[in-house]
């Protein structure tokens, strides 16, 4: 068994955890930022990487002593090198590069987008490549397909928003807190979903792209015109994502022969996103695949777990390895038709 320790640092949460290629998970430790950023409604980037480089520090320590272990300990470090926000992702990488120097141990750096590519085989050790991927987040929405380790084919992205920030827009506009996701989840809940009338844009058409910038822009009429109830909003404006992250993959899965849908990211932890991805998955005789709720948020056990696979892949990176404000995870695939589009 190899041991690896995981870093990550590139939004608003600080996280390390050891991982081992038996898919135990040694020791972890995540410290948010929440209350920080709330009265900004969202995250404010250089709030975000004076923290990580306050907090990161300790968690390292924190993990290594919880899991009674030193650095020279474990047989690799992965740190997030991107994407994100450059400060915050420089500070993970900037720590796992100390960490590997000083113990003489390999660097990983991985890309953010493959830790949760890769995050549902932690959790699911029958899961085989390949499969089809919704990587539904704060920054992305896209559809791959896994085909292994550092292989991927993008079939679909955004041509504007993702989805995760469609959830927290339209949360700042219904005047409920950060992160807005959550929020709207919760206020749904009471809501009726059919009482607003919403678009969903792109739904029907043939190719498997996202669009949700006219969603949040109908969200803000909607509760402009002071017709309906913010739950009923709320529940409306959930179930059109919904309906459109469940269409667009439909047509995705049109495309590919591979055997398990999986879901990924931030988003991926609502629970009625993943029920009606579940029913599709059934319906179209797909195994489905989705780790649970804490696994799909940022944290560092994905990281380290990415890092455990390209380990066992030969893969390794040296100190210079830069840290990258955008990295897709398909670098051939073409760009989207479209303003404001998101590798």
């Amino acid at each position: 068994m190899t041991l690896i320790l995981g870093l990550e640092s590139s939004c608003d949460d600080s996280a390390v955890a050891l991982v081992g290629s038996d898919r135990r998970i040694v020791a972890q430790a995540v410290v948010g930022q929440t209350s920080a950023h709330q009265p900004f409604g969202g995250v404010v980037p250089e709030i975000a990487a004076r923290a990580h480089v306050e907090i990161l520090p300790d968690l390292i320590r924190r993990v290594l002593d919880d899991a009674k272990l030193s650095v020279h300990d474990v047989d690799a470090v992965a740190a997030t090198a991107g994407p994100g926000l450059i400060g915050g992702v420089m500070v993970a990488l900037l720590a796992g590069k100390g960490v590997a120097l000083a113990a003489g141990k390999p660097l990983i750096a991985v890309n953010h987008l493959e830790g949760h590519a890769l995050s549902p085989r932690l959790a699911d050790p029958d899961l085989e490549f390949p499969y089809l991927l919704l990587l539904v987040s704060g920054g992305h929405c896209q559809l791959l397909e896994v085909r292994g380790v550092g292989d991927y084919r993008r079939l679909a992205t955004t041509i504007d928003d993702a989805a995760g920030e469609a959830f927290d827009k339209a949360a700042k506009l219904l005047g409920l807190p950060y992160p807005g996701g959550p929020a709207i989840e919760e206020l749904a809940k009471s809501g009726d979903a059919n009482a607003v009338p919403l678009p969903r844009p792109l739904v029907g058409s043939g190719e498997p792209h996202f669009s949700f910038a006219g969603l949040k822009s109908a969200v803000q009429r909607a509760i402009a015109a002071g017709e309906h109830a913010h739950e009923d909003i709320a529940a409306s404006f959930q179930q059109a994502v919904v309906d459109c992250l469940v269409d667009r993959t439909a047509v995705a899965l049109g495309t590919t022969d591979a055997p398990a849908l999986v879901v990924a990211g931030g988003v991926a932890a609502n629970q009625a996103i993943r029920g009606a991805l579940a029913a599709l998955a059934e319906r179209e005789q797909r195994r489905f695949s989705v780790p649970p709720a804490w696994l799909c948020t940022d944290n560092a056990a994905m990281i380290a777990w990415a890092g455990a696979e390209r380990f066992a892949a030969g893969l390794t990176d040296p100190l210079d390895a830069p840290a990258r404000a955008r990295w897709p995870l398909d670098a051939r695939a073409e760009t989207v038709r479209g303003a404001g589009v998101k590798a």
